[in-house]
């Protein structure tokens, strides 16, 4: 897929250590969800910050997206835990 511009907030971002990055992805990384699965296996501190995954949400290009829709032309992908409050 090439490089992508990642964009981590919250906790997220102080368990990773870093508010963003630039990252060469693999040709398999295709969708958000195998981004998550990816990430868990650059460090502890990813495979910490991402462990529940399926309550971590995906922006792609400032728009929310399901971790099953693709990756593809993505300039800015952020990574965010859920929101919380009313």
């Amino acid at each position: 897929m090439g490089s992508v511009n990642l964009v981590y907030f919250a906790w997220v971002r102080e368990r990773i250590g870093r508010g963003e990055e630039t990252l060469e992805l693999p040709e398999h990384v295709v969708t958000a969800g195998d981004l998550l699965t990816h990430l868990k296996t650059l460090g502890e501190e990813y495979e910490t910050a991402l462990e529940h995954e399926n309550v971590i949400r995906v922006a792609i290009n400032q728009e929310h997206v399901d971790h099953h829709e693709t990756i593809a032309g993505a300039r800015e992908i952020a990574i965010f835990p859920p929101m919380t409050g009313g």
